[in-house]
């Protein structure tokens, strides 16, 4: 094994280099070469502008790009909303769900690529991980049990505040309950630690769908239903400042914990003998994931696989450096969750997929490959 160099950290308690090479954050980081991070960075910018436009643009009633901005314009500006219904279908319809969507994927690309290096496990993602679903549980029990909070889930108000603090807790919990799991024995196995996920995972949602049944309202029911497979349909502005300001918290301090996510990649051991923090890490970690997850299954309900996938499209195009991996994943995670969002709401005339059967049939197969590769290299 190649001798390991010390470097200043970025993150709390680490002061060893990640980058070492052998490492794998040192083999990813290589990749760097063919594809550097600034230019990525300012081509996904663009992407997202463009999948903004189109997914304000198109719908039941097509609003030429032009108008789309001249509306957004106005608004911005102050200047008075331009007369007729088009105001009304670009600025308080389909802009809020737009930057909803754009929110929800780089909250879920963050989440997954750092589940992954915290698990040291690539086929790990907040859905496969049970994280998804003890979210959901704790949502659909306070909008269920209690307190008649309805489906609005009015993130502006206490009301979306309840809902999103349900989904952290209990996100948190099946996050620690498969973690534990998985450390039985005092080993580690990734293999134990996403079958422990796919069981608890199955388990709460099996809770979440008992939970549903209960509500004795066949409309409460099948909208439940349909929020659990991932909907973004009703967004409003209202509901946009508590996911914004989880998202940019979030990237933030994992930004901060870079290098930090890059030596967990090498083991506990090396970590620790790097100069981090092993535990005090992971805790941040759990916490920051499992709060980012919370706030978004609450807007969004559960939401599958994109976690999964945008890691490893970033992984391909600038390696495993984490320093540069997290803000591309939550660009890369924004463009892709835009576009299914406008694929789901625009593939059958009159009806609206719900989000999660779309990235489920674009994850399912990846997961399958990813699989075939991990046997392959066995």
């Amino acid at each position: 094994m190649a001798q390991a160099t010390t470097d200043r950290a970025d993150g709390p308690g680490a002061q060893g280099s990640a980058d070492t090479p052998g490492t794998p954050a040192a083999r990813g980081a290589r990749g760097t070469r063919t594809l550097r991070a600034g230019p990525l960075a300012a081509v996904l910018v663009a992407a997202l502008v463009v999948a903004l436009t189109a997914a304000v643009s198109l719908g039941s009633v097509d609003i030429p790009p032009g108008e789309v901005w001249s509306v957004v314009g106005h608004r911005l500006t102050g200047q008075s909303p331009e007369p007729g219904t088009r105001d009304l279908i670009v600025w308080q319809l389909r802009v809020p769900r737009a930057l909803l969507a754009a929110m929800v994927g780089a909250g879920l690309g963050l989440v997954g690529t750092t589940v992954q290096a915290l698990v040291r496990n690539p086929l790990a993602d907040p859905y496969l991980l049970g994280i998804s679903s003890g979210a959901s549980l704790g949502a659909v029990a306070v909008i269920v049990l209690g307190t008649g909070l309805g489906l609005e889930l009015t993130i502006g108000g206490i009301a979306g505040l309840t809902v999103s603090v349900a989904a952290f807790l209990g996100a948190l919990a099946a996050f620690s309950l498969v973690w534990l799991l998985a450390r039985r024995g005092g080993g580690f196995s990734p293999l134990r630690l996403v079958l422990a996920g796919i069981g608890i995972g199955q388990f709460l949602t099996g809770l979440t769908s008992y939970l549903v049944l209960q509500t004795g309202d066949e409309q409460q029911t099948r909208g439940v239903l349909f929020w659990l497979m991932g909907s973004l349909s009703g967004a409003t502005w209202s509901q946009l400042l508590v996911p914004a300001i989880a998202v940019a918290l979030g990237l933030a301090l994992l930004q901060g914990r870079a290098r930090g996510l890059n030596a967990l990649l090498m083991g506990d051991e090396t970590a620790a003998g790097l100069g981090v923090d092993v535990v005090r890490l992971r805790r941040e970690i759990f916490a920051v994931t499992s709060v980012l997850t919370g706030v978004l299954v609450a807007v969004s309900g559960a939401i599958g696989f994109v976690g999964l996938m945008v890691p490893h499209v970033c992984r391909l195009l600038v390696g495993g450096d984490h320093r540069r991996l997290l803000p591309l994943s939550a660009l890369t995670g924004a463009v892709l969750l835009v576009v299914v969002d406008l694929l789901a709401r625009t593939a059958l005339d009159g009806q609206e997929v719900p989000i999660g059967v779309v990235t489920a049939l674009l994850g399912a197969p990846t997961l399958l490959y990813l699989l075939d590769r991990r046997l392959e290299r066995n």
